[in-house]
């Protein structure tokens, strides 16, 4: 898999590097212990090595590489490394639901629910890429609503990982045929009445069922 082109605009060159190499890294293709060499990257990107210490430091910070006077060394990402990522997931999420119990939240429902009319348009025309950022903008959706500062900073942290991880974990989903996507389209569905019941307790319920769920899809892709 290649990381999807359209989701590459505006970003800068290291940035898009680091979005292909961190794929690769995620998906295996990449193995941990190997060394990415500088030289190498530039010359397959054909560019100077300055983006490609941009993409190798954007790396390091998020744990996948470590920087080592020999080069850079894959990490790579764990099962247990996958599995802590959706528990801070779930921490960050389970909050930002919880915290729009209160207030006018109307935009964002409809917001919600345009977003799932087009994951099933997405899953009739077999288009993983639109469909798993269709999912991926769903949650972030909810927790910007949120409104809490040191929340968003702390989903920004891990945004880019999530939603690497959320492409591979749909391509899996996809290969279960559409009966296993309708479920994941109804998981969502039951995420947004949820929200619209305004009970904290309600919604604690959904979003405990929500990565109850998830988490097995989580397993079946990363054992």
């Amino acid at each position: 898999m290649r990381y999807p082109a359209v989701w590459l605009q505006g970003l800068s060159l290291g940035e898009s590097m680091a979005c292909d190499l961190r794929l690769q890294i995620i998906a295996g293709n990449i193995k941990p212990g190997e060394v990415i060499s500088e030289n190498k990257v530039a010359a397959e990107f054909g560019t100077s090595r300055s983006p490609v210490r941009e993409a190798l430091k954007t790396l390091s910070n998020e744990g996948l590489i470590r920087l080592e006077r020999m080069g850079a060394v894959v990490n790579g990402l764990s099962s247990q490394d996958v599995e802590e990522l959706y528990d801070v997931r779930f921490l960050i999420e389970s909050f930002a639901q919880q915290r729009l119990a209160e207030g006018n939240h109307e935009s964002l429902l409809s917001n919600l629910k345009r977003n799932i009319d087009k994951m099933d348009l997405a899953m009739k025309h077999r288009d993983i890429e639109e469909f798993s950022y269709l999912d991926f903008s769903f949650h972030e959706s909810i927790i910007v609503e949120a409104k809490h500062a040191r929340i968003l900073h702390l989903w920004k942290s891990i945004r880019q990982i999530v939603l690497t991880v959320m492409y591979l974990t749909t391509a899996e989903v996809f290969s279960k045929g559409e009966n296993k996507l309708k479920s994941v389209i109804d998981k969502h569905r039951s995420i947004v009445a949820g929200l619209e019941s305004k009970d904290v307790t309600v919604i604690q319920s959904v979003v405990q069922q929500y990565f109850a769920d998830s988490h097995k899809t989580l397993h079946s892709r990363f054992p």
